[in-house]
């Protein structure tokens, strides 16, 4: 007796759908959770940002600035270094608010600029 070939292909196209279809309903059972999860997510600060009570200038930099600025933040290419800058405080808070040169403006969030331009000046 000769077995055919696809045989095996259907089993595995059946054993397929039924494990999505089980999947699926297990998350239609937890889908309270997932919905309290991703909002929790949403309500929270993006990736490399924090809230304006926890903000955290260093993996904000991470996040932002060392694309730009290099891993070490001593500059690359035409973008200058932060590693002790002869900016004063002010005149970081303006660049960081404003932009200069290629840097855009506004990537940090202004409640945040003070702290931001606090840890800038304090790499050294």
């Amino acid at each position: 007796m000769k077995k055919n070939p696809i045989i095996p292909f259907i089993l595995i196209m059946a054993f397929g759908i039924g494990l999505i279809f089980f999947l699926s309903m297990e998350g239609v059972s937890n889908k309270e959770e997932i919905a309290a999860t991703e909002e929790a997510a949403e309500g929270g600060a993006a990736e490399g940002e924090a809230t304006a009570g926890s903000f955290d200038p260093e993996a904000f930099a991470q996040g932002k600035c060392i694309s730009c600025h290099g891993n070490t933040y001593e500059g690359q290419g035409s973008f200058p270094a932060l590693v002790g800058t002869a900016l004063s405080e002010d005149e970081i808070k303006d660049v960081l608010a404003n932009g200069k040169g290629a840097m855009p403006g506004g990537l940090v969030p202004a409640e945040n600029i003070d702290a931001m331009a606090a840890w800038v000046k304090s790499l050294e």
